[in-house]
C-alpha cells in the first residue's frame, strides 16, 4: 500500500497544497496533485490519512518557486496522477504545448489524437487536471482565443499567461 504525502508553499496565489506518494521501494514522492485556494473540484486541504513529508517534495517545491519567479520553463518531474485513460491522454497533450503559447481545446483535442468535435469531452478532462500549473492547463484557450475556465480562476489564469509571455518581469 502506498503513502500519500503532502506539503504546502506560499506561491502568487496563496498557499498551495502540493500532494504526492511514495514509491514502495523508496525515494522522493511521484507528484499527484497542485491545488490553489478556492479551486474548484480539488481539496482545500489534506485528507485524513495523508502524511506531512515536506522533504519527500522539496524537488517539486522548488522547481515551482523557480517557475513562479521566471526562473524556470518546465517540470522534470515524477508524476502519479489519477485519472481515466481518456483524462490522462488529454493531460499528456497538455504537456506538449510550449512554455508562452497557448493553443485551443480543440487544437488539444487533435494533439491527443481525438477529434476536434470533442471539446467538451477535451474541456471536462482539463478542468480535472489534478496537477494544476505543472501539467499547463492555462495555456489552452477558447475558440478565438477567448480567456475560458481555469479550475483556479480566470484572474490566475490570465496571470500565469502574462507570466509565460514575459510581461511580469
Amino acid at each position: 500500500m502506498s503513502t500519500t504525502v503532502y506539503t504546502t508553499m506560499e506561491s502568487p496565489f496563496g498557499r498551495l497544497l502540493l500532494s504526492g506518494v511514495l514509491p514502495e521501494e523508496g525515494g522522493p514522492a511521484a507528484l499527484a496533485a497542485v491545488t490553489v485556494p478556492g479551486q474548484k473540484y480539488a481539496l482545500a486541504e489534506p485528507a485524513d490519512d495523508w502524511v506531512l513529508d515536506p522533504e519527500a517534495l522539496a524537488e517539486p517545491v522548488a522547481q515551482l518557486t523557480d517557475y513562479f519567479a521566471g526562473k524556470r520553463t518546465g517540470f522534470d518531474l515524477p508524476l502519479a496522477p489519477e485519472g481515466t485513460e481518456f483524462r490522462r491522454r488529454i493531460w499528456a497533450a497538455l504537456d506538449e504545448i510550449p512554455y508562452g503559447e497557448t493553443v485551443t481545446y480543440g487544437e488539444l483535442a487533435e494533439l491527443a489524437g481525438q477529434e476536434p468535435r470533442m471539446v467538451r469531452a477535451v474541456g471536462g478532462a482539463v478542468g480535472a487536471n489534478p496537477l494544476l500549473i505543472v501539467r499547463p492547463c492555462h495555456r489552452v484557450l477558447g475558440a478565438g482565443g477567448a480567456l475560458t475556465g481555469f479550475a483556479a480562476g480566470v484572474d490566475r489564469k490570465r496571470w500565469l499567461l502574462d507570466l509565460e509571455s514575459g510581461t511580469l518581469f
